[in-house]
């Protein structure tokens, strides 16, 4: 292997987030000083309830939510869980028909895949090129049983936003709940249930630099969703266990920090995002991007090399020091084409070379001319081998 030429250049910011400083020392005296547990009435356990509080107060207001709307959870993968098993169990006499599609998050495809086993029927609706929902066929898959709707707001591989606004109020002219798994979008770009019509929505604190290890599904007042996890009495009786003190408050702080000035590290994030898409395209024979080039979040590129081995081609980017993926952090290993690239359709000369380069506000123009000049050499290398 050779020795590394650059620093570090971290360009996998959808697998997961460097924490920031701030939210570290938000997090620090909650995991020496105060470390009561919040379900006790001495001081200690006040200031844990207290601090707990207000992370809820940071999140619901970065959502124009109800504090008692949200429910912190161990990350998104539960959040999904219970949102899909739960609305599931809970309408069960109304039917046992649920609505997906099928560039969903491992999450949301496993757990209709449990309920399936357990006698209920899932339409998994076919996307187009771009990785878009039609809203006609999801208004057509519709039936007397459906109970649920899940699809999620930006997909995590190709990076394209779905069209929630429509899918949403298609669901309430059914009468059909509506829950997105917002793990990529949520923080990265804004995001009201006031004027979205969601009634249930997922995140995780890692994908906006926080902690792992901690997450929130927001529940719109009036939904009914049983308790997921039973013992105690926490999260309003419905999720039981000693709360995660800490990593809710690195949550809280996070969520603050990444609405503060949004609107600017969206529009810069974008920009980079263009200019990086531009510079494959132009400089890079044989080269595709995957997913919206316009809906998508403003961080994801996917991108697609013909004749290439997307694996070998990030082991020499790794050896260049510059981190990206092959697509989902939660597929790495698999040798086989992603689902996601395939439901898209994208051709198989192709497929097999795709790879993800996801940005984050700290990345700087020079990083992105770096790494596309350490992709060129690496997909010649490939080619020519």
């Amino acid at each position: 292997m050779s020795s590394q030429i650059y620093k570090d250049i971290y360009l996998d910011n959808a697998a997961t987030t460097q924490m920031a400083g701030a939210v570290e020392e938000a997090m620090q005296p909650y995991l020496r000083e105060n470390f009561g547990n919040a379900s006790t009435m001495y001081s200690y356990g006040e200031d844990a309830r207290t601090a707990i509080e207000e992370a809820r107060r940071m999140i619901a207001e970065s959502l124009k939510a109800k504090p008692s709307e949200i429910y912190f959870t161990s990350g998104g993968s539960e959040s999904d869980n219970w949102a899909v098993k739960g609305i599931a169990g809970a309408l069960k006499e109304k039917g046992r028909h649920i609505i997906t599609s099928r560039i969903e998050h491992h999450a949301i495809l496993n757990s209709c895949e449990y309920l399936e086993h357990l006698g209920y029927e899932v339409t998994y609706l076919d996307v187009d090129s771009n990785g878009m929902v039609s809203v006609e066929a999801l208004e057509h898959a519709i039936r007397q049983d459906t109970t649920l709707i899940t699809i999620m707001f930006g997909n995590n591989e190709i990076g394209t936003i779905q069209p929630i606004m429509e899918i949403g109020k298609i669901a309430r002219e059914h009468q059909v709940l509506f829950h997105t798994d917002a793990v990529q979008a949520y923080a990265q770009i804004p995001i009201s249930v006031r004027q979205y019509p969601i009634d249930l929505l997922s995140a995780s604190a890692h994908k906006f630099h926080g902690p792992k290890g901690v997450g929130f599904l927001y529940v719109r007042e009036g939904v009914q969703i049983p308790s997921f996890i039973h013992g105690g009495g926490q999260e309003q009786g419905k999720r039981a266990g000693t709360e995660n003190v800490a990593g809710i408050v690195g949550m809280g702080k996070a969520a603050e920090l990444a609405h503060h000035g949004m609107r600017q590290r969206i529009h810069r994030e974008t920009m980079l995002r263009n200019y990086l898409m531009e510079k494959v395209t132009h400089e890079i024979p044989g080269a595709r991007i995957n997913g919206h080039r316009v809906r998508r979040l403003p961080g994801n590129v996917s991108m697609s090399f013909e004749g290439v081995d997307g694996a070998s081609l990030l082991i020499l980017l790794d050896e260049d020091g510059i981190c990206a993926s092959g697509g989902s952090a939660c597929n790495t290993g698999e040798s086989r084409v992603s689902y996601v690239i395939a439901a898209i359709g994208v051709p198989e000369e192709y497929a097999a070379g795709t790879i993800r380069m996801t940005l984050c506000g700290d990345t700087t123009r020079e990083e992105i001319d770096t790494a596309v000049e350490s992709l060129k050499r690496g997909i010649k290398l490939l080619r020519d081998s």
